[in-house]
């Protein structure tokens, strides 16, 4: 990594409670007719860019990765998920995380993709967080076109289920779809205290600044506030993670892939993500280690700047 006084580490300062000027907010809508919100950022000098967003998100939270990229030329697209952000909520509590079927979402991917395409010229991209990234690939994995080059940060390619054993997590899971409690919230947030708050920062970034950021979107705009998933979206993370580990069809990916991720991740399983990196021919893989949180992206400046370098060079040699 560079070092702190290195001129890579010297970033005009940008309002990250802020929407940058001359993006575009509105929804595309999904072949079924759900409104997901979209964001659109950038004149795409150099090309086109989806971002996919984790489990959780929103927009508002990667404004400052958006605007990097745009600012490097390229058109950037990002959306909030079906059920979360500012894409509604599919049960009556606005707080739960929720999803029937993952499949819904790889739906949802596929179709988005598919108009983001048509909207202009390459060379075609796509940078995908967490839940993002498993999702990215398992549309990969099911036949979706493959742009020039991709991306994942910290790939949800399993889940973190420690001090539970993966196969009690799964069993506790099912227990409570069996018990009817699918939609029910997996977990309690906690975020009444200081101590709770720095917790839950500690496993997402060692930024207090930026993890207050997302604390201040979600203050401003509760339509967009998201708390814990559901038992539901509990037990599809964990079958579809397990079922893409399992597919043959990794290894017919053919995308040129870089693979970020961290061994100080407390959200997906690293080992995971190691194992599945093997398997796709040509992925390159770079570990960050304990100075790095989940949300690499959004840490201190000497690990978000040295992402977005890695990132900013890797698309520059693909996707040229």
């Amino acid at each position: 990594m560079a070092r702190m006084d290195s001129p890579l580490f010297t970033t005009p300062s940008f309002d990250r409670r802020a929407w940058p000027m001359g993006g575009r907010l509105d929804y595309w809508t999904a072949p079924d007719g759900w409104p997901v919100r979209r964001y659109q950022l950038g004149e795409g000098t150099r090309g086109r860019m989806l971002v996919l967003g984790g489990r959780g998100d929103m927009i508002e939270k990667y404004l400052e990765v958006i605007h990097h990229w745009a600012e490097r030329g390229w058109a950037v697209t990002t959306f909030d998920w079906r059920g979360q952000g500012g894409s509604g909520r599919l049960t009556d509590d606005p707080m739960t995380g929720h999803i029937g079927d993952f499949a819904d979402w790889i739906a949802d991917l596929k179709a988005l993709a598919a108009d983001w395409r048509a909207e202009g010229s390459g060379p075609y991209v796509m940078v995908a967080h967490s839940m993002g990234g498993h999702l990215l690939l398992r549309a990969l994995a099911e036949g979706m076109p493959s742009p020039d080059a991709a991306v994942t940060v910290a790939p949800m390619l399993d889940v973190h289920s420690a001090p539970l054993p993966r196969w009690f997590a799964v069993a506790l899971a099912r227990a409570m779809l069996c018990l009817g409690r699918g939609e029910r919230q997996a977990w309690t947030q906690k975020e009444g205290s200081e101590r709770q708050r720095r917790m839950r920062q500690r496993r997402l970034t060692h930024d207090p600044d930026r993890y207050a950021d997302e604390l201040w979107w979600r203050d401003h705009s509760r339509d967009i506030a998201l708390g814990p998933p559901s038992w539901t979206w509990v037990s599809q993370a964990l079958e579809s993670t397990r079922a893409l580990a399992e597919r043959d069809a990794l290894a017919r990916i053919a995308v040129p892939l870089l693979i970020l991720a961290t061994r100080g991740d407390q959200l997906v399983s690293t080992p995971a993500i190691r194992r599945v990196a093997a398997r796709i021919p040509g992925a390159r893989l770079h570990i960050y280690g304990r100075e790095a949180a989940h949300e690499i992206l959004r840490e201190l400046d000497p690990v978000r700047l040295d992402a977005l370098a890695r990132i900013d060079a890797f698309l520059d040699e693909v996707a040229a």
